[in-house]
């Protein structure tokens, strides 16, 4: 399995959980938002931070500008659908701005690509990969294209079949890209906790062959942390300074204090899954002596006696003759008198 490399960070199976913070559209258009958000990214200890290149005409028809001119829900949608997509746009201007102070910053830049030319664009800012996101996965020639331009992908695999997986992944292997990331990802926003079916991660894993990650849209930080706790070794996280803002995405975003607790507990959870191997700290055999048991003897007994079964108890500390060996000490003979609850050694016996 060829792992994936950012800027020497790999991004893979044995790897510590590589936590992008998913800004999309929730800048609102607003490039000083937006900056504050790169930062308590940062701060809040994301590895990266992913926009979403689309622009007004290069993701929605103009018939479905004119099927969605108003929307109930005044909170996510401040106007018609045309209004938004032009206000949310991340622009190419404002990409060669944000690019730069994401380097400046220290926090890797990445971008979800819609149309060949943000392909171009986002290849001439040198990201370190492509993100696909899961809309994309029956697109085959922006797969192509993509792939064309040899850089490792990350792919999302919302709404999709394993077939479907199975021929996108090929058309960018076979069309030359670097190595490949999958992302389980379920296209709902928020979903329902029985359609999640993170043991998905462990089946893309077998089938195919390449690092897995979790695309997640759920509320809070408890399934993220289950997907690194089944493998997942990559996280994107919608990310917000508030949930209340308005907005597309914002209510079901991460904000600072849970992206701080993905950061944190995701790399915790990480390192406490370890080895496959059974191996015993010496942190834990230097307790063995306090909290297991040894053999002591429960009556006063006499010089010459032979020591029976009825005669031993087991007790702390686990210094001395160990539970485990009874067997050598019915029918010995004490070299001595002892006392109740007197913890037998081996000299003590003929």
């Amino acid at each position: 399995m060829e792992k994936l490399n950012f800027s020497g960070r790999l991004i893979g199976p044995g790897e510590p959980p590589y936590i992008i913070a998913e800004i999309g559209s929730n800048h609102n258009g607003d490039m000083n938002l937006c900056k504050k958000m790169i930062d308590v990214a940062k701060e809040c200890g994301a590895d990266a931070v992913k926009f979403q290149s689309w622009s007004k005409t290069s993701l929605v028809s103009r018939a479905e500008y004119a099927r969605n001119t108003q929307y109930s829900d005044k909170k996510r949608h401040f106007g018609s659908l045309e209004e938004m997509v032009d206000r949310y746009q991340l622009t190419p201007e404002q990409h060669y701005e944000v690019a730069p102070y994401c380097q400046e910053k220290g926090i890797i830049f990445l971008s979800s690509s819609f149309s060949p030319e943000e392909v171009d664009m986002l290849d001439s800012l040198d990201v370190p990969a492509f993100k696909i996101a899961s809309m994309d996965i029956n697109h085959l020639l922006l797969l192509e294209y993509i792939a064309s331009k040899k850089r490792p992908v990350i792919l999302s695999t919302g709404m999709a079949t394993i077939g479907e997986v199975e021929r996108a992944l090929d058309i960018l292997q076979h069309g030359g890209s670097g190595p490949v990331a999958l992302l389980h990802c379920i296209s709902i926003y928020p979903p329902a906790y029985e359609s999640i079916h993170l043991r998905n991660i462990a089946t893309l894993q077998q089938v195919f062959d390449v690092p897995v990650g979790f695309s997640d849209h759920t509320l809070g930080t408890a399934i993220p942390l289950a997907a690194i706790a089944l493998g997942a070794c990559l996280i994107e996280k919608h990310f917000t300074l508030d949930k209340d803002m308005e907005g597309w995405d914002h209510a079901i975003s991460a904000d600072p204090t849970e992206l701080e607790i993905i950061v944190r507990e995701g790399r915790n959870v990480f390192t406490a899954l370890g080895s496959t191997v059974r191996l015993v700290s010496e942190a834990e055999m230097s307790k063995r002596t306090k909290f297991r048991r040894r053999v002591v003897v429960r009556q006063a007994m006499k010089q010459g006696e032979t020591v029976g079964l009825e005669d031993l108890d087991f007790k702390r500390p686990g210094t001395g003759i160990h539970p485990n060996e009874f067997r050598y000490v019915v029918g010995r003979t004490l070299a001595h008198d002892i006392e109740s609850d007197y913890e037998l050694e081996w000299s003590d016996l003929l």
